[in-house]
């Protein structure tokens, strides 16, 4: 085989979550990246980190191995890697490696710190998991569309945190912990999101009448946001289905299923088993 078509098959790997060989990868890649998580997690358990940090660092360095060559090989499998380099996935497989290779450079007990700063950011390895949530790109384009209905949603909140935070500063004295309107506010907040510290509750008749009237509202306003949203996925289930595919060009994805140019930049795209 050419370098064209190892290039061409390792696209299709990589990059086609439709294809046979492409479902084996993302499945085993996503094996090593829950993997890497639970080792970033014992590792910050005192006694684990202590009793089997070798076994561990062994294990952390294959793992960072792994997901650098898999780093090199998404570079190396399109035509124009900074479309890959540059894109939030690429950032996010980047950050999920270079910790351990700078981790070489800080020795010392002056720069533990600094060090078990740097091993907290192999964390960021569970967000390559978005590489796995094909809907996750109908949820944000939902929560787009519905930006406009849950800003104005959200200032009507906050109007109406104004309005009954000040109303209960009225009522309520300073020993029940209203002292101000801005502290009367936060605990208008905490009651509508029945988040409920208990930091601060109303004494008097009147005001635990409109506490209950907070809270019962509260129920309800959680639920807007949700109905807003929900019906843009809905609206969203009647359109076109699309596939997977990355055009191994322009990296453009989001095309329709059967679709056998790029919809972008008219590149063929990978056949799909």
């Amino acid at each position: 085989m050419n370098y064209k078509k190892i290039k061409h098959r390792l696209h299709e790997i990589i990059y086609e979550a439709d294809t046979r060989a492409g479902k084996v990868f993302d499945v085993v890649l996503l094996i090593f990246i829950l993997s890497s998580v639970v080792l970033v997690a014992l590792e910050s358990v005192d006694w684990i980190g202590q009793k089997y940090h070798a076994q561990l660092n062994i294990a952390e360095w294959i793992i960072t191995i792994i997901f650098t060559i898999e780093y090199l090989l998404r570079i190396l499998s399109i035509s124009k890697p900074s479309k890959y380099i540059f894109t939030t996935y690429g950032i996010i497989d980047f950050i999920s490696i270079i910790p351990k290779y700078i981790s070489l450079f800080f020795l010392g007990t002056q720069s533990l710190l600094a060090l078990r700063a740097l091993r907290l950011l192999r964390v960021f390895r569970i967000l390559k998991l978005t590489h796995f949530v094909g809907e996750s790109n109908s949820l944000v384009k939902a929560l787009a569309r519905s930006k406009t209905k849950i800003l104005v949603f959200m200032f009507s909140v906050v109007i109406l945190c104004i309005i009954f935070g000040t109303i209960m500063y009225m009522v309520e004295d300073d020993q029940s912990g209203f002292s101000s309107i801005p502290r009367s506010i936060y605990w208008c907040i905490v009651t509508l999101t029945t988040v409920g510290y208990g930091d601060i509750a109303p004494a008097s008749p009147l005001g635990q009448f409109i506490a209950s009237i907070i809270m019962v509202l509260g129920y309800g306003i959680i639920a807007v946001p949700t109905g807003i949203v929900s019906a843009e996925l809905t609206s969203q289930a009647f359109n076109i289905d699309h596939n997977t595919q990355a055009c191994p060009h322009c990296m453009t994805t989001q095309h329709k299923d059967g679709a056998k140019y790029c919809h972008q930049c008219g590149e063929t795209l990978n056949h799909v088993d």
